[in-house]
């Protein structure tokens, strides 16, 4: 298995993304020699029914649901440094 780190990633994306997509390699993306990412082949078409297969698992008060909504809250409240620079 190659490991590149992210530099190296992003200055020869292109090429690693053939590597895996048709080459069949598993690349590791690392920082500071600790792993990140990983670029494996693409297994086929993704699919759409990934929340319908969870069905029931969780009730309407488990506290996922308290946690989810914070989450969405918190992020209606930032704004990202790309819009906060463009404004200003």
């Amino acid at each position: 298995m190659k490991e590149c780190s992210v530099a190296e990633a992003k200055k020869h994306f292109s090429e690693l993304l053939g590597r895996v997509a048709f080459g069949g390699e598993h690349i590791l993306i690392s920082k500071r020699g600790k792993p990140l990412a990983m670029l494996v082949p693409s297994t086929g078409e993704p699919t759409e029914d990934h929340l319908c297969k969870v069905e029931g698992w969780l009730e309407n008060d488990d506290s996922f649901f308290e946690i989810i909504d914070q989450i969405v809250l918190d992020r209606e409240k930032h704004t990202s440094r790309i819009l906060r620079s463009q404004r200003g």
